[in-house]
């Protein structure tokens, strides 16, 4: 990063992210990927609203860095740099190298602006540990940096960094819209004995992670403080339906919506363009 704060080919690290509150309601993102997996179309009105990955969950806390999305996900926190980054990272998605060892690691996420729309052409500079603990001080190994596409989304190709003394397992990452500040942070595992030792890990910015693939994959949104307006206003529900927009529904419910009975899937609360015909993946006709 140079003097007036733009970034060269490597931004300073943000990351955000948190453990779901009980009970579980699923977002607009869990929504978003779940008809991306179906083959369904997305409705307007959900495509241009938040799609954050993790479950909504009221914190009640003041946004400390980036103002919340509407739907419950915390802000992006920032952490420090640490001494191990470089500028200049190749433009890559994949860290792997032939030899490399390691357990196989893939990262996918969104990045958001303020008004929970996605980001895109937003530069993420990833850098970590090797499966001993090393950092590559000399060369580029497990060094990095991409750009979100068009739809705000990012995939990281890489190994599970290994410990070193004093300090839980993570990621290092920066991000940078373009024209604006660069935000720096690191990103954890769960369940990892020494989250409780290390004195700067924050389960705000842990990955939702899972056995597959082969190796672990892993995912996380990022909430950036970029201005957006909102997008279109959705299509209002017809009159005569039981479904209701801000209804907390549980698996099992039953309601109408257009003159055709609906069954819940999945718990969540009713948001505008979520009626039932546009997303299969949280209502089935009966």
């Amino acid at each position: 990063m140079d003097e007036a704060g733009t970034y060269d080919a490597g931004p300073d690290d943000p990351g955000a992210g948190r453990e779901p509150a009980s009970p579980r309601l699923v977002s607009r993102k869990t929504v978003l990927r779940a008809a991306l997996a179906a083959t369904a179309a997305i409705p307007v009105a959900l495509a241009a609203g938040p799609a954050l990955a993790r479950t909504a969950a009221a914190s009640g806390a003041a946004p400390q860095l980036t103002p919340s999305c509407d739907d419950g996900d915390d802000p992006t926190p920032e952490q420090m740099e640490g001494p191990y980054f470089k500028p200049n990272s190749p433009q890559r998605t994949s860290l792997l190298e032939p030899g490399l060892p390691g357990t196989l690691l893939t990262v996918t996420g969104y990045v958001f602006g303020r008004a929970c729309l996605p980001l895109s052409g937003v530069l993420l500079d990833f850098w970590q540990a090797d499966a001993n603990g090393a950092y590559d001080n000399t060369g580029f190994r497990l060094r990095g940096h991409q750009y979100t596409d068009s739809r705000g989304s990012f995939t990281l190709t890489t190994i599970v960094p290994g410990l070193y003394p004093g300090r839980t397992r993570h990621l290092h990452v920066k991000l940078q819209a373009p024209g604006r500040p660069v935000l720096t942070t690191q990103l954890y595992f769960p369940n990892e004995p020494r989250n409780n030792t290390d004195t700067i890990f924050d389960p705000r910015l842990l990955m939702t992670v899972r056995d597959g693939g082969g190796g672990r994959e892993a995912a996380f949104d990022f909430v950036l403080d970029v201005p957006q307006s909102p997008g279109p206003d959705p299509t209002p529900t017809p009159p005569g339906g039981t479904w209701a927009v801000g209804v907390t529904y549980r698996e099992g419910d039953r309601v109408t919506y257009a003159g055709r009975a609906y069954v819940c899937l999945q718990a969540h609360t009713a948001q505008p363009g979520w009626e039932p015909p546009a997303v299969p993946a949280l209502w089935r006709a009966a």
